[in-house]
């Protein structure tokens, strides 16, 4: 539930986060749509589907920070004091699951795509995720509005079973594609397996932090960060990921890209 008051430090708080999170975003987006050229053209539709991931984000999360402006209000001269809900305003938690439910499935889309993996299999593992992710984000929303720990457990348990298939599916095939890909690749594709149970994983804890004792609005601020963080290591970090494997596939596939980037690197650093 939305606290009817926060703190300054607790409102401070959330502001600095969403702040942040737009400001992370925004830019991996920029850098990942200039960084087409480091890549060859068979891995640029995972970078641009990776910057549209983080542009959506930023987008939303510009909705998000200007709800929460309007939904906390205070008194206070200079705006230092208690904060409480506005008359007739309320913070949107809407945008945040709109956001994942366009999203979550284009991360997905990217990973497959970077892997170049065989067309039967892309297809066969798009045509399995996708449909999960977005029914893991239709169970999840009902069980964050609800108005009770019952509900929200019952949500949350429901959105949990697909969220765990994806993960399993993703772990599995990550692992069974190590042995297709060029030997520079593999170190950084298995810890990518990794970086998805670390990163994903914040988000179930970051729901369950109203249940797990901590009471009001330390709970609300507690769930904004978590969500927060998750996003930028969820979307921008895997981005920058992504973005690393696409290059080191790109120099074993090509030699002489490989050459004329390299290249490039040392004219840019002797220039320095």
């Amino acid at each position: 539930m939305i606290p009817d008051q926060l703190t300054q430090g607790q409102y401070d708080t959330v502001y600095n986060l969403l702040s942040l999170v737009i400001a992370s975003q925004l830019f991996t987006a920029l850098f990942l749509v200039a960084a087409q050229n480091r890549v060859l053209p068979r891995y640029r539709s995972a970078l641009l589907v990776s910057a549209t991931v983080c542009g959506i984000a930023a987008y939303h999360y510009f909705r998000i920070f200007n709800s929460f402006k309007e939904a906390f209000v205070t008194d206070a001269i200079g705006g230092r004091g208690v904060y409480t809900q506005a008359p007739g305003a309320s913070f949107n938690e809407g945008y945040r699951y709109v956001d994942w439910f366009l999203t979550v499935p284009l991360l997905l889309v990217e990973l497959v795509v970077v892997l170049a993996l065989a067309k039967k299999l892309q297809a066969s593992l798009l045509a399995r995720l996708v449909p999960a992710s977005a029914l893991m984000i239709a169970l999840g929303y009902p069980g964050e509005i609800a108005t009770s720990d019952a509900a929200r457990n019952v949500w949350g348990l429901l959105s949990t079973i697909p969220f765990l298939y994806i993960l399993y599916v993703l772990f599995v095939e990550l692992t069974r594609s190590l042995d297709r890909q060029p030997v520079a690749v593999r170190n950084t594709v298995s810890k990518l397996r990794i970086l998805l149970f670390a990163t994903w994983g914040v988000y179930p804890i970051a729901y369950l932090v109203p249940l797990l004792g901590i009471d009001g609005a330390n709970a609300w601020v507690g769930k904004q960060a978590g969500y927060s963080f998750a996003d930028i290591l969820a979307k921008c970090l895997y981005g920058l990921i992504i973005y690393r494997i696409a290059r080191l596939k790109s120099f074993a596939d090509d030699p002489q890209f490989a050459a004329e980037e390299e290249g490039h690197e040392d004219l840019q650093g002797s220039r320095a």
